[in-house]
């Protein structure tokens, strides 16, 4: 009974929960700046995080890995998370920002020099049919930001090189421990951003409550444990699976909660999109497999360095979004 319990209700809850910290995170910048949000999320789940590792003892890096894990944190957190929120400052809808996000796979797939990988024809159609989709989502906006469009490019770049990084120098790092690396580093760096920016003003401080507490009990801690516990019951291709339907389950939150418009070239650019994106993901048989931010081989953001999963799982903290 509690097997199909966790079959039922695991997978879109995952969803669910993840899509969702792109709907938190438009709530808070609209309530704060975006650096403001940036910083208290990091500055509030770096150190609930670190005693969550600290309880379950996991094994720590050190030294030179400490190094190396330190830095795809600032890729992964501060670069995606600084740029994508930065992007909802600019008025960039959820869906198309999480379809960006979405294309994380095919990115890692062009940095396969580092890898060693092969890019298949297939991959190259993919990465093209996702591109189509994109430009057919971000044409149905209402009010088009080049800047914020720009910003999105950054944020996806920040979440692949931090992923491919940390695949290339740290991989075998306890994603606990790692989790909470990346967390706890991007705090100070979040701190002289809000210093620079010297913007500073809260305008709705109930509103900026509410979307930070989520970011931090559901998309930095709660969506990890999830996926953790689906790693360990499923193979990684069915949880890899999952990300796929992020896209389109954040434009129809987004729609319902925060009244961003669903218009019929939204939806086919989504639809477009997606196709892209597991066509991309998807590797020949004589090409070597992509292990998978969080979360380590191939981390979902806002899940930053979790276990291995295969390219088609890489998507995603908005960490975690």
């Amino acid at each position: 009974m509690k097997n199909r319990l966790m079959d039922g209700i695991a997978q879109p809850a995952f969803v669910l929960m993840w899509s969702s910290a792109f709907i938190v995170g438009i709530i808070g910048v609209g309530a704060a700046p975006p650096m403001v949000v940036l910083l208290g999320r990091y500055a509030i789940a770096g150190p609930l995080l670190l005693l969550y590792g600290l309880a379950v003892h996991a094994v720590w890096p050190r030294g030179r890995q400490l190094r190396h894990v330190m830095i795809a944190g600032l890729l992964v957190q501060i670069v995606q998370f600084a740029a994508f929120y930065s992007a909802m400052g600019e008025h960039v809808s959820a869906a198309v920002i999480s379809l960006v996000q979405g294309l994380n796979p095919v990115v890692i797939a062009l940095f396969s020099g580092v890898l060693g990988e092969h890019i298949s024809r297939r991959q190259w159609v993919g990465f093209g049919i996702g591109g189509i989709g994109i430009a057919l989502a971000v044409a149905d906006q209402s009010r088009f930001s080049w800047l914020g469009l720009l910003l999105c490019v950054v944020g996806l770049l920040g979440l692949s090189l931090g992923t491919v990084y940390q695949k290339k120098f740290s991989p075998a790092v306890d994603s606990r421990a790692a989790t909470a690396v990346h967390q706890l580093v991007s705090a100070p760096v979040a701190a002289l951003l809000v210093l620079i920016s010297g913007n500073f003003h809260i305008s709705d401080y109930g509103r900026f409550a509410i979307s930070l507490s989520w970011m931090i009990i559901v998309n930095s801690i709660g969506v990890f444990l999830l996926f953790n516990a689906m790693l360990r019951r499923w193979d990684a291709t069915r949880v890899g699976k999952l990300f796929f339907a992020i896209p389109v389950t954040t434009a129809i939150l987004a729609w319902l909660f925060i009244a961003q418009p669903l218009h019929a070239l939204t939806i086919a650019g989504l639809a477009i999109g997606m196709i892209g994106m597991v066509l991309a993901s998807r590797k020949t048989s004589a090409a070597r497999p992509a292990p998978g931010v969080e979360p380590t081989p191939a981390v979902p953001q806002d899940l930053t360095a979790q276990p291995a999963l295969p390219a088609a799982a890489t998507s995603p903290d908005l960490t975690r979004a």
